[in-house]
């Protein structure tokens, strides 16, 4: 199977798009996101392709996943490519500094790199990007809205313990 499809899943933090290659999950976009690009050209819905993804994300939202077993194909950079990778290492309920990951990552001063190639991490949520904040513990930045971020903090016990979905506003 070739070419590129999606499929579109509700969730509490509004509805997703998920994109892929037949192979692979290629990008999950939000509502009002920015630096999402628009359907790739000749993009068919094929919601069968996506039931694992569907079925995992409704089982992270229901509080019963931490970790995703997908297979994911996100394009980008080499830098890019070693963020988003690196961001998998962080776990559910945990949060990272952009400084610190860019230690981490052997880029050491490279906290505003790092941040940037947080910020165009196509595949959001599954990707967890949301755990990146700042050195002061503030939720600096994040494609999908400070809203959705906080929510997702939330919701894994890593910003304030009792997340309250039907609460969430997302206003831009």
């Amino acid at each position: 199977m070739s070419g590129f499809y999606y499929t579109r899943v509700d969730s509490p933090v509004g509805t997703l798009t998920l994109l892929g290659n037949g192979a692979a999950i290629t990008g999950l976009r939000m509502q009002k996101q920015k630096y999402a690009a628009p359907l790739p050209d000749n993009c068919k819905r094929d919601d069968a392709l996506f039931h694992a993804a569907r079925e995992q994300l409704e089982a992270y939202f229901a509080g019963d996943l931490k970790v995703f077993e997908l297979q994911l194909a996100p394009v980008g950079t080499p830098f890019q490519q070693i963020v988003w990778t690196a961001l998998l290492d962080i776990p559910f309920g945990v949060t990272e500094s952009y400084g610190a990951l860019a230690k981490r990552i052997g880029h050491d001063g490279a906290a505003r790199a790092v941040g940037l190639a947080n910020g165009h991490n196509p595949v959001g949520i599954i990707v967890p990007c949301h755990r990146v904040i700042g050195s002061d513990g503030s939720l600096t930045g994040y494609g999908g809205g400070i809203e959705r971020k906080e929510w997702l903090l939330k919701h894994e016990g890593s910003f304030n313990a009792n997340p309250q979905p039907e609460q969430i506003q997302l206003t831009w």
